[in-house]
């Protein structure tokens, strides 16, 4: 018998899944400005470096936005946003799964394009500043995956379009729910398998610096082709994610 790797989660992610928690239970409202850094770090006993962390996957996950200097707010939420409905991700076949990677890639496609031919400096300079940091941490797991959705996230912002960054964010959190541990184990577990996203992404971020739309179409695709076959590989045995 086979065993996979048991990954601990890291003491940040589980503030921020107790964070998340709050603000889907509207204990926080749309627009409500969070409690300080300090507020926080003493609530949950932990390092403010800690708490940064947490609220920089928050940030990621499109929960929050971070001004800086004035703190961390809910993300406003406007008339005529896109939703879905919500899926218990324990639950969903595998089949369900492919279909919601399937629905991304599309999307992300569609978002490269457009980002290449909207994209402003403003923008690509985040994209440096995310590159830089995905760079100097590669190999750390969790900052692998955070970093991954801030890239995404990144790439549908320079769209411009507020539909399709609604869209991603309902599409990516409840991919990225369901496939969390097989992400971590397939993608982020493996240095040599982490060194190659940085590349794609790398890749990617040329297309849009050099506003070449179909080579970030094609970028996309083909990065998104390689996070897909890892995903089919892991779960080549079973209906459902355990």
């Amino acid at each position: 018998m086979s065993f996979q790797k048991i990954t601990p989660r890291k003491i940040y992610e589980e503030i921020a899944e107790q964070l998340k928690a709050h603000i889907l239970d509207g204990g926080w409202k749309s627009g409500d400005r969070l409690p300080s850094t300090k507020e926080l770090s003493e609530q949950f006993q932990v390092g403010r470096s800690t708490m940064r962390e947490a609220l920089s996957a928050l940030k990621a996950m499109g929960l929050i936005e971070i001004r800086h200097g004035d703190g961390c707010f809910v993300r406003s939420v406007e008339a005529g946003d896109v939703r879905m409905p919500e899926f218990d991700t324990r639950l969903l076949s595998r089949d369900a799964i492919f279909e919601l990677l399937e629905a991304r890639i599309a999307l992300e496609v569609s978002n490269a394009s457009l980002a290449a031919r909207r994209r402003t400096e403003a923008d690509l300079s985040a994209f440096r500043e995310l590159l830089k940091s995905m760079r100097e941490r590669l190999g750390d797991e969790s900052f692998g995956e955070t970093s991954d959705l801030a890239f995404h996230r990144l790439l549908a912002e320079a769209a411009h379009n507020t539909i399709l960054v609604r869209l991603l964010e309902t599409i990516a959190s409840q991919l990225e729910a369901a496939i969390k541990e097989a992400r971590r184990i397939q993608l982020y577990g493996n240095e040599q398998v982490a060194q190659r996203l940085l590349e794609e992404h790398e890749a990617i971020f040329s297309a849009i610096e050099r506003q070449d739309a179909a080579e970030a179409e094609a970028r996309m695709r083909a990065h998104l082709a390689h996070v897909e076959g890892a995903l089919r590989s892991h779960f080549a045995v079973g209906d459902r994610v355990e």
